[in-house]
């Protein structure tokens, strides 16, 4: 552990991560082993996510460095993202109105939104690669999709999201064939009236995790593809907490282009290590 170093505790709508001030301690100081003792809950800090924030390439570019729980770095994370931003802002590595978000999935726009609730707004990748994929159904399942934002996603529409197994069957949806060598999350979605809820199994975590920003993105565009939804797109994630997505119909089928998600970027508390 580094000892006197400061780092920030953030939750974006109940995903939590563990954030580096890069000026302190470059990306390339941290190993998987040291990032893997931070992130675990009861004998570190505990979080899904851990983040070193560094100067990017512009004036008013950060660039965004990302490895899941078990130390292994991960292309895009949107609630990460969404925390980044705020806490960018904050230590003032780039202006709050708007910053570019050097990630490893492209250089994202960013902008912390006005008003109560420490909320953000990203530009994310525009959803590819979308299909049904040759995976069965499971009690209580009415249809299973695959979509890529950022990072690969299953989005599987259920009757009730309550009764969902969500540890067992997202670790087996996770690790299906079709899916690999990279796996994907699993996205749970039920709707009740006009409101949607979801819940999500990540990879990296392997486990439920309280949110999922990108997810939301994945589930919007699959909705939005079928036709089963407009936009902007209102999700409520495990912690309560809500997370929209908007953009513009894409009038072949594809879903969602030039799509924002919008939620929490909260500090937590900072702390001093090792003191």
């Amino acid at each position: 552990m580094r000892n006197g170093l400061i780092l920030y505790k953030m939750s974006g709508s109940g995903n939590d991560f563990v954030f580096a001030d890069g000026r302190l301690l470059p990306v390339s100081a941290w190993s998987p082993e040291e990032i893997r003792r931070l992130c675990a809950r009861g004998t570190g800090i505990g979080a899904d996510g851990f983040v070193v924030l560094e100067k990017g390439r512009a004036k008013d570019a950060v660039h965004f460095h990302y490895f899941n729980s078990d130390g292994i770095r991960a292309a895009l994370c949107g609630n990460a993202a969404l925390c980044a931003t705020r806490l960018a802002s904050w230590l003032g590595l780039a202006p709050a109105e708007g910053m570019r978000l050097e990630t490893d999935s492209g250089t994202l726009r960013t902008r912390c939104l006005p008003g109560e609730g420490e909320r953000a707004e990203i530009d994310v990748p525009v959803p590819s690669g979308m299909g049904s994929p040759e995976i069965a159904l499971a009690a209580g399942e009415q249809s299973l999709h695959f979509t890529t934002v950022g990072v690969p996603h299953l989005v599987v529409l259920v009757k009730n999201l309550e009764s969902v197994p969500v540890r067992q069957r997202g670790r087996e949806l996770r690790e299906h064939p079709v899916v690999q060598p990279e796996g994907a999350n699993a996205n749970f979605l039920a709707c009740d009236g006009p409101n949607w809820s979801m819940r999500t199994y990540e990879r990296g975590v392997e486990d439920e995790t309280l949110a999922c920003g990108t997810g939301a993105v994945a589930s919007a565009a699959v909705l939005a593809a079928t036709g089963v939804v407009g936009l902007p797109w209102s999700v409520r994630t495990r912690s309560g907490s809500i997370l929209t997505v908007s953009g513009t119909l894409d009038q072949n089928g594809g879903g969602i282009l030039e799509p924002k998600l919008a939620g929490e970027g909260r500090l937590v508390f900072r702390a001093v290590l090792g003191v």
